[in-house]
């Protein structure tokens, strides 16, 4: 990526831009100690420095995500505050009483969770809510739908994770997080590579070229087309009101 400091002003200006035109006052974003929420710090902090809000939301989460989320803030001297939803998700599940197992289900109740809570903070505080999922993953469909992508602002959807790892260094976020193995933090030692089969040198290099090797080229055309609705409004139906005003004149004769 050419000129990168110079993204980096112009992704500060845009950010401000966008967030002063909603009449807002600052960012909130969730801190979940991975180097895509590091950098969406990095960049708020920058953008805005006394309205960057970091909320680290563990749901039976590894305690070491949280301890690389309070290293983030500490370099980035940012405002965090720690909400913890395992409760919360232990009695949205008991109260739904299934008698279904769906591991998948189950686990994206967490960042539809974090997505509420962001929500309250947002609204409390006057912020917009900021999304740091990358490109890599939005061609994929690699997140949750009303998840990690329920959000006001994406700052960083049109950078691969190559590009992530570039921001990174040139915002100072401290080497632990940049050589940190990328996860969801779904489930316990889950990882994105190996969730989806193919590593994001692969995949950065097919959004690049279009090239790659064949099984996993169709593999990443498939999960983007089966993930179209994830990048879309819901579908609206929507009536030819002539048509049907024409149907009931004839009904009447």
């Amino acid at each position: 990526m050419h000129n990168i400091q110079d993204i980096v002003e112009d992704l500060i200006l845009w950010l401000q831009k966008n967030v002063n035109g909603a009449k807002a006052r600052g960012l909130v974003f969730g801190l979940s100690g991975g180097i895509d929420s590091a950098v969406m710090a990095g960049i708020s902090k920058m953008a805005f420095p006394e309205t960057s809000l970091g909320l680290i939301m563990p749901c039976h989460s590894d305690s070491l995500d949280e301890e690389h989320g309070l290293i983030v803030a500490d370099a980035l001297d940012l405002e965090v505050k720690k909400i913890d939803l395992t409760n919360t998700f232990d009695c949205l599940v008991d109260a739904s009483n299934l008698d279904i197992e769906n591991h998948m289900a189950m686990a994206n109740i967490k960042p539809r969770l974090r997505m509420t809570t962001l929500y309250y903070f947002a609204q409390s505080y006057n912020y917009l809510v900021a999304g740091s999922s990358n490109k890599s993953e939005f061609t994929t469909g690699y997140f949750t739908k009303h998840g990690d992508s329920g959000v006001d602002i994406l700052p960083l959807a049109n950078f691969i994770k190559e590009e992530i790892w570039e921001l990174a260094r040139v915002l100072n976020i401290p080497e632990i997080i940049i050589e940190k193995k990328p996860s969801a933090g779904l489930w316990e030692g889950q990882s994105d590579e190996d969730e989806m089969g193919f590593s994001y040198d692969i995949l950065d290099n097919y959004i690049k070229s279009g090239k790659g090797p064949e099984p996993i080229v169709e593999k990443i055309r498939s999960m983007n087309e089966k993930s179209l609705h994830k990048r879309q409004f819901p579908p609206i139906y929507r009536y030819d009101a002539s048509k049907f005003y024409i149907d009931l004149e004839s009904k009447k004769e």
